[in-house]
């Protein structure tokens, strides 16, 4: 029997397969190809972000990298939800209330950690740590890094964050900054001000735009009375990067009986925008001591159970096609890993701009940081620096004297109140009252500072009454003028006694005056080092001086000695003036305009009034002088005068009987020695039988134009010593006037401005630069200039280090995108 061709065939078991089955073959070993390449750059995105965080934490670098901030309140389920990212427990919970510091969780998924590998980064460095793998251990660490930085700090809650980096193939890429939970009261022992010190760092955190906010609120919390979402409007209004997370969602979900609660309680009821779609989220409550497989496995049954009691528990269901992608650990994990990456993504273009602008910038640092320890070593190109330092100081001096506005002087001025505290002259020598000159209230320095001062000085010195004299003190000064002889004794008197005051009363207001004066020109040092730094930072081929803090501390003590030693020769020149005012050979109190007007003082307050200097032009609310502060005596002189003793004119009636050898203080006289007065009644007094002495003190009495009668001089005791104190109150405020107006001024301008414009940089400079090599070095070669110049080297390599791993991390993931 013939067989078959097709019979006699033995069947191949591999047969060639189809076109179409290699073409499934090839797209499917393809996705998966493209799927491990997606999933390589994702994590080397990842990495690269990590490290450039690690970065940014131990060199302070303010970078805006994508981060998610975890913020709540206390019991508000956080510490569980971050367990639940991590996929293990650490007891995280334990330490909450002990944590007042930011904790960065920088979760790395890698397949070959079967278990979980933690490492924190040491603090004030990019380095990490070994790992740790004990749940415990990590707590503990967590809350003794805390205690030991806040104990350091003094104060109860801190922003420097805690690094911790884990490894685990049950985690996914994902970085969140944990924050301490936000509390209504502080707790016992804590300071009264911890919440609000609490809720304020929260907000900085979370206040950059580039993070995203993670809000967590328990489900037991009605939207309308939540007390912590008014928070989050302050820093996010429209929840444009806030993810809302409704916690321990379990515990609310045997409130719902009908469909419409369940969606009217998932949509918000309108307290949130339409655009916002909250979390809702339930982890295990079992606190006992399971393994981490058995932990995870929890986590999905949780999940399971919610979504089975939705469906089946609630009379309708739920919305699932509209709320199910929110309900559930699990879809919270994926979108916080994918809206991250998507950040990462978005971000990267702008943060690699930056990173080359960094790393160029800490470049030219260096540079910088290695000519300074270069120059160390060659003493004619320190010399050089030095000079030109100097120089544009003293430049600087002259510009802030010549009328500046920069630096701001809203910063950098002072008010006349700010100016006395700092001094530590808060007063005037003999002055009660407060002087307020014009302008006191405006923040000023340099040389409308100086200007102030001037007037503030005038003011004072014209709100001085002449002291009151006492009858002892004339007397010792008018007789013995009387006893020298001549026709004008009472006049000199009241001269000598206004000298005595000027003297004792003027000098101390001179004095000060030139204190106040060089504290405001010592206090123009630290704006001109500030107008240099700007200076310096806008021409790149200036050196930069504040490396070295000896040279800066010499010039600074020789700037403060040269002012100093110009107060010190101010205030021999002004006393110089006031001697010379006060001298007897002075005729500044015989002047005739001055003699033509005794008995008043009008002159002087006419001329006080109508000084017209920049000063008197008021710009502030302060007002101007009032006329209280002239030395004007009283009209009827009552002040000037001590109350009279009860047995003052039973002595005068007992002198008037002895007839004294000398006049009385207290005996009229014509102040400008004229024509003498007639005693043709000089004996209706006494007894006659001394008519021949009385005779001879009444021919003595005519030299000093003094009437003698008994009872003349009685009625003219307290009128003649009233006379004599309003005489020598006009005679002060003569040479006050001469002082004030003539003298001091313009000493003072000359003594502190000229010097400081034509010879402050030859006074330095001969300090500083007329000196050895070996002496000059010891200003550059002290070990605080060298330590800190090389300590900061030190500081910008490691900085330069790790941010070109980072730039050249983030090029390679550019070339990706």
């Amino acid at each position: 029997m013939a067989m078959s061709p097709a019979a006699g065939r033995t069947p191949n078991p591999k047969a060639a397969p189809s076109p179409s089955a290699r073409r499934a073959v090839a797209d499917s070993a393809s996705a998966a190809a493209a799927a491990a390449a997606a999933a390589s750059d994702t994590k080397a995105r990842f990495e690269a972000y990590n490290r450039l965080q690690a970065a940014a934490v131990a060199f302070g670098e303010k970078l805006p990298i994508p981060e998610i901030v975890a913020i709540g309140g206390q019991s508000d389920g956080k510490s569980s939800l971050l367990e639940a990212l991590l996929g293990f427990r650490f007891n995280v919970r334990e330490v909450e209330m002990g944590t007042r510091r930011p904790l960065v969780l920088q979760m790395v998924h890698d397949p070959t950690a079967l278990d979980p590998r933690c490492r924190f980064q040491e603090e004030d460095s990019e380095e990490y740590g070994h790992p740790m793998v004990q749940a415990a251990a990590i707590a503990d660490l967590i809350k003794q890094r805390t205690e030991s930085h806040l104990r350091t700090i003094q104060a109860a809650v801190s922003a420097k964050p805690i690094v911790m980096r884990a490894e685990y193939a049950h985690c996914p890429n994902l970085t969140i900054i944990d924050t301490p939970g936000f509390v209504l009261k502080a707790k016992k022992g804590e300071p009264e001000r911890t919440p609000e010190e609490i809720l304020s760092m929260v907000k900085t955190l979370a206040s950059p735009p580039h993070r995203l906010i993670l809000f967590l609120q328990q489900s037991s919390v009605e939207w309308c009375s939540s007390l912590w979402l008014d928070a989050i409007r302050e820093i996010d209004p429209t929840f444009r990067r806030t993810m809302i997370v409704i916690s321990k969602f379990d515990n609310r979900l045997k409130e719902f009986t009908e469909r419409w609660e369940v969606d009217s309680y998932l949509s918000a009821s309108g307290y949130l925008g339409d655009n916002v779609h909250p979390f809702f989220v339930a982890l295990p409550k079992d606190r006992g001591t399971i393994s981490n497989d058995e932990f995870r496995r929890q986590i999905c049954q949780v999940d399971i159970d919610v979504l089975r009691h939705l469906r089946d528990g609630v009379k309708g269901g739920f919305n699932e096609e509209k709320f199910g992608p929110y309900i559930g650990f699990s879809c919270l994990r994926k979108y916080l890993e994918s809206e991250l990456q998507k950040r990462y993504r978005e971000a990267a273009p702008a943060t690699l701009a930056l990173l080359e602008q960094r790393c160029s910038d800490v470049s030219m640092e260096l540079s910088r940081m290695d000519s300074k320890l270069q120059a160390t070593s060659d003493v004619s190109q320190l010399r050089r620096s030095a000079m030109l330092h100097a120089a544009s100081i003293c430049t600087h001096l002259r510009a802030l004297l010549d009328g500046a506005a920069d630096p701001a002087p809203e910063v950098w001025g002072k008010t006349t109140e700010e100016e006395q505290m700092h001094s530590g002259i808060n007063s005037w020598p003999g002055i009660s009252v407060p002087v307020k000159p014009p302008n006191s209230s405006l923040k000023l320095y340099g040389g409308a500072a100086f200007e102030r001062v001037m007037h503030e000085f005038r003011c004072a010195t014209y709100s001085m009454e002449c002291p009151q004299v006492s009858r002892e003190k004339v007397a010792n000064i008018l007789l013995a003028h009387a006893g020298r002889g001549g026709s004008s004794g009472m006049t000199e008197a009241a001269a000598e006694i206004a000298r005595a005051a000027a003297r004792s009363w003027l000098a101390p207001l001179t004095e000060t005056a030139c204190d106040r004066l060089a504290f405001v020109l010592q206090s123009l040092f630290d704006l001109a080092m500030e107008r240099s730094r700007t200076d310096d930072s806008r021409y790149q081929n200036v050196e930069n001086m504040d490396g070295y803090v000896g040279f800066l501390a010499a010039l600074r003590c020789s700037y403060y000695k040269f002012v100093k030693d110009l107060s010190k020769q101010c205030k021999q020149i002004v006393r110089h003036h006031l001697d010379s005012v006060t001298s007897p050979y002075s005729h500044i109190c015989y002047e005739s305009d001055f003699l033509g007007g005794v008995g008043t003082v009008a002159n002087t307050l006419h001329r006080f009034n109508q000084f017209s200097g920049v000063a008197s032009f008021d710009l502030s609310d302060s007002g101007s002088l009032e006329e209280g502060q002239e030395n004007l005596p009283p009209r009827d002189q009552q002040h000037m005068t001590p109350p009279a003793k009860a047995n003052e004119r039973e002595i005068l009636k007992e002198s008037q009987l002895t007839v004294p050898e000398t006049p009385s203080p207290d005996l009229p006289a014509d102040i400008h020695g004229g024509k003498k007065k007639d005693n043709g009644n000089m004996n209706d007094g006494g007894a006659r039988k001394r008519h021949a002495r009385m005779a001879a003190y009444a021919n003595r009495s005519h030299h000093n134009n003094v009437t003698v009668g008994g009872d003349d001089l009685v009625s003219r005791s307290g009128s003649s010593y009233s006379s004599i104190c309003s005489i020598s109150a006009q005679y002060f405020a003569k040479m006050r006037e001469v002082l004030i107006e003539r003298n001091v001024p313009s000493a003072l301008n000359s003594g502190f401005l000229t010097p400081c414009r034509e010879r402050l940089f030859l006074a330095l400079g001969f300090e500083l630069f007329a000196v050895n090599d070996e002496k000059f070095m010891d200003m550059f070669v002290s070990p605080g200039a060298i330590d800190c110049i090389q300590n900061e080297r030190q500081s910008l390599l490691k900085r330069q280090k790790i941010l070109l791993s980072c730039l050249s991390e983030f090029k390679n993931i550019s070339r990706t995108l």
